[in-house]
């Protein structure tokens, strides 16, 4: 006895030291998935050690449900563990007595959590290849617990799973407890279902779901021509784009996507190339070849052709007149002549410095962006969000 009460003593600290952690992991989510003014914290110290970069991204959940909040469960139940002969003897905490040995679950739960902590630090350091130091801690908790609760000299970790199944197999033999049980299950099922198909406690996971559609390289809404949306539309929608940068095909795709789906708008090209070869404000070279890349888009609008030309660059991302050219004969449709001239002529000069001197007096200095109206926004929407913003202003489905 006097041994087990030394155990229990022991796993009710690393309890809620495991408790404490994954209430600081839980602010740590929470911060940098819903606060977009929040400070790094503290175990963000690096490109390697980053416990907000891990926060943020998909593995940080399971379910709908963000780990830390699954950590935080499963301390909480050893910690109740250990008090079940005693919670058992309170009329509305009667079901306890279903656990008849608390210590053959500990370990059992123990050992479980820390195979699926082995996991997650394998996906850490190999898919993330970021490391969050707080969730290593709760790993070496998570073995802690399980060594301490099981008896080896009994033998170990199997006996105490024999024995976690045995107690539980008898308690369900009771009616009311397998209809309880169930109860339990069916609404801990529904809550899942919920926050897998919601996401209300991952929208990394949603924003990543929802750009994943727009992540391959062909535009299977591409246009052509120089209209995209409706040519008379009250709703004008300026997009910025830079054809070296790669996010800006995603938004490409979206724009294209809003435009068959939505009436009432238009969207107006506009080129922000990154490159000191026509960017005054850039002090350094970035996305080299996209000055190039913006001369034939201008020129390709001049016949006609500039979402054509505009899904030739995003797709092929050409870094050579030589290699834009040969794209562009092979799509057909253009006199290469009369789009190489257009492209080199000082008019063209003039209409790419005009879009660069409209976007940073815009305050605009990054691609992908978009004006609509008197609203700017830099970097890309869900394509929900961007459907919601058109929506506001009056446009309607098609």
């Amino acid at each position: 006895m006097e041994k087990d009460m030394k155990k229990k003593i022991s796993i009710g600290v690393i309890s809620l030291i495991g408790i404490v952690t994954t209430i600081k992991l839980a602010m740590i989510y929470y911060n940098a998935n819903f606060n977009p003014y929040a400070l790094s914290s503290f175990c963000s110290i690096n490109d390697f050690i980053d416990c907000d970069g891990i926060a943020k991204t998909p593995e940080a959940q399971f379910l709908g449900i963000p780990l830390a909040y699954w950590g935080l469960i499963f301390y909480s139940f050893v910690f109740l563990m250990l008090f079940a002969p005693k919670l058992k003897n309170f009329k509305l905490l009667k079901f306890l007595e279903v656990f008849k040995n608390p210590l053959d679950y500990i370990a059992s739960l123990g050992l479980f959590s820390f195979i699926i902590s082995m996991i997650l630090l394998c996906l850490s350091l190999f898919e993330i290849k970021k490391l969050c130091i707080l969730c290593a801690f709760t790993y070496i908790l998570n073995l802690l617990i399980g060594c301490i609760a099981t008896d080896f000299k009994k033998g170990g970790f199997v006996r105490s799973i024999i024995q976690s199944c045995i107690d539980f197999m008898d308690a369900i033999k009771i009616k009311k407890y397998l209809i309880a049980f169930i109860i339990v299950m069916l609404t801990a099922g529904g809550a899942l279902a919920y926050t897998r198909i919601s996401f209300v406690f991952a929208p990394q996971v949603k924003r990543q779901l929802e750009f994943k559609e727009f992540m391959h390289k062909t535009n299977e809404y591409a246009v052509e021509g120089n209209l995209l949306g409706d040519e008379d539309a009250e709703i004008v929608i300026q997009i910025f784009s830079d054809y070296q940068c790669p996010i800006c095909p995603v938004h490409n795709i979206m724009m294209h996507k809003l435009a068959k789906e939505m009436k009432g708008i238009k969207i107006v090209h506009r080129n922000l190339p990154l490159d000191t070869l026509c960017n005054p404000y850039l002090k350094h070279p970035f996305h080299k070849g996209s000055c190039l890349n913006a001369r034939y888009a201008v020129a390709a609008e001049k016949q006609g052709q500039l979402w054509t030309m505009n899904n030739i660059l995003f797709e092929n991302k050409p870094q050579t007149e030589q290699a834009i050219l040969l794209l562009a004969k092979k799509h057909g449709g253009f006199d290469l002549l009369q789009l190489r001239a257009d492209a080199n002529s000082v008019e063209t000069d003039r209409k790419i410095r005009d879009d660069i001197n409209f976007a940073y007096k815009h305050g605009i200095n990054g691609t992908p962006s978009t004006i609509i109206g008197d609203q700017v926004y830099i970097g890309v929407k869900p394509y929900s969000d961007f459907k919601k913003w058109v929506k506001k202003l009056g446009a309607k489905r098609r």
